[in-house]
């Protein structure tokens, strides 16, 4: 593949923090952004499902982009992708902190969304391809403890400049690190790559685009619009058979876009299934949470921040110590323990009350976030680890885009079931109120009884959604006692002629 990238003996580690930095700063702008939504609602005179889109946009931008990665990986230099990456993502950053229209910033937003796009699937191939096998785990660990860093902090650090500053802010203090990391980029990576005769397939590009972007679109506005709006099963359908297409086309070419043979080697395929369940599972705190905190709670996004920083720090910490245990003992006992913790706490989650304290919502969050860090990268590497190298840009590649794709599906369920069960429970919370009413009341208390009912709805109705991660993160822990301890396959799928000629350029070089 690259020179000087694929020597297990003495690894990059100048070219993998110059690619872990840029990508730490991606991911943090993406944390800093959903508390100030609020704010850019109000100045920029939009409503809620509008400002929803900068969030909606940015997943539907990666959504696209990131099934191409596997494409570009195999046919440019790591130094050409970051600096096209973070040069995107750079420009982004700055046209909007000058945004003074929502479409500019939704502009900016996508842009900034076609560099993180490819940063992600980069950094992974690069990983893989730079240590050994038995040193993978504690790689990835590192890895996840850089990036973990940035969820940790986002919220709190976004919390406290919206409070003492214009939004804009949170893009004025993103753009210097980014032009930093650019320029090191520039002046740091000297990677070259063979000439790779490959060319991308626009047919399946467009299908690619089609089916995975409706699917993200028609997935993230159901749980505004309905499941019975022709704009949200409409694009479904369309995405559904889109991307049936796609995948035909795919199995039938040569030189696939993005390769779906890899999910013949069974690990591969479990760890993708047990991480899209987890991460569906992971939105519901994500999601649910602030929405119990700060909507029924009425706390402030400060300390809402505040709440969640415990839970992402522990996260962030667990993460090389998780890798060091992956490398000892697997993936297997790390899942189990995890999607057990998972669940546990989830349950409880899905029994909260108006009397629920500030410091027993930490203290379940930050325990259900140390569950989780058992999980998805253990989880990952071990699938990721039986797949023979030249398929490691396309197993990166799907393992993004299935993440992008069930967080959207698991966002909406979740939306959905909160919404009915809340619209349930408030009319039978009104009968039972209706019948044990004595008198008449006048209209002050029917006014605070009208309110206390629509406040006890919707604590039923995130307690019934929570109720069903318990479900989904059960399926995961059932999934999770089927894992073995990976090692490269090479006599699963028989590779092409040109995915040998790659495949045989990968571990030469």
């Amino acid at each position: 593949m690259d020179h000087s990238i694929n020597n297990t003996d003495r690894p990059p580690y100048g070219i993998l923090a110059v690619l872990m930095v840029g990508a730490f700063i991606a991911f943090l702008n993406n944390t800093l952004l959903n508390i100030a939504l609020p704010s850019i609602m109000t100045e920029l005179d939009v409503d809620a499902p509008t400002v929803q889109w900068l969030t909606t946009g940015f997943m539907l931008v990666n959504g696209i982009m990131i099934p191409t990665t596997a494409f570009l990986i195999q046919k440019y230099s790591v130094r050409r992708l970051f600096i096209t990456a973070m040069g995107l993502f750079t420009a982004g950053t700055i046209i909007a902190s000058l945004a003074h229209v929502f479409p500019v910033l939704l502009i900016a937003r996508m842009v900034q969304a076609s560099g993180t796009a490819i940063m992600m699937p980069l950094l992974m191939n690069v990983m893989l391809t730079s240590f050994p096998l038995e040193k993978r785990g504690t790689a990835m660990g590192i890895f996840g403890l850089v990036l973990m860093f940035a969820p940790a902090i986002g919220p709190t650090l976004s919390g406290w400049i919206i409070e003492h500053y214009d939004w804009r802010m949170l893009f004025h203090f993103v753009t210097p690190f980014a032009a930093l990391i650019l320029l090191s980029g520039i002046f740091l990576l000297k990677d070259k790559k063979d000439k790779v005769e490959l060319r991308l397939d626009f047919v399946s590009l467009l299908l690619s685009s089609a089916g995975f972007g409706g699917l993200l679109y028609g997935f993230s506005s159901a749980g505004s619009k309905g499941w019975d709006s022709p704009q949200v099963y409409g694009t479904l359908t369309i995405g559904a058979v889109s991307l049936l297409v796609f995948i035909l086309r795919q199995l039938k070419q040569d030189r696939p876009m993005l390769n779906f043979r890899i999910f013949k080697f069974p690990m591969f395929a479990l760890s993708s299934a047990i991480s899209m369940v987890v991460t569906m599972a992971m939105f519901s705190g994500m999601l649910l949470t602030p929405i119990y905190v700060q909507t029924i709670r009425g706390i402030s996004p400060l300390d809402a921040g505040l709440m969640m920083l415990p839970g992402a720090i522990v996260m962030a910490l667990m993460s090389p110590i998780t890798g060091r245990l992956f490398d000892k003992f697997g993936g297997r006992m790390l899942a189990i323990i995890g999607l057990s913790i998972t669940v546990v706490t989830s349950y409880y989650f899905s029994r909260l009350t108006l009397e629920t304290t500030y410091t027993q919502l930490i203290i379940l969050y930050t325990v259900r976030m140390f569950g989780m860090s058992m999980v998805n990268m253990p989880v990952t590497t071990n699938g990721l680890n039986q797949l023979p190298a030249r398929f490691y840009p396309h197993g990166t590649a799907m393992n993004n885009t299935l993440q992008q794709v069930s967080g959207a599906i698991g966002t909406a369920l979740l939306v959905t079931v909160m919404s009915i069960r809340s619209e349930t429970h408030a009319e039978e919370l009104a009968d039972s109120a209706i019948k044990n009413l004595t008198g008449q009341p006048t209209p002050a208390a029917l006014a605070e009884m009208k309110q206390q009912i629509a406040m006890q709805a919707m604590l039923e109705g995130i307690n019934d959604a929570f109720f069903v991660t318990v479900l989904i993160a059960g399926i995961a822990l059932v999934l999770a006692f089927f894992i073995k301890r990976a090692k490269p396959a090479e006599d699963i799928i028989e590779a092409t002629p040109s995915e040998k000629k790659i495949g045989n350029k990968l571990v030469e070089n």
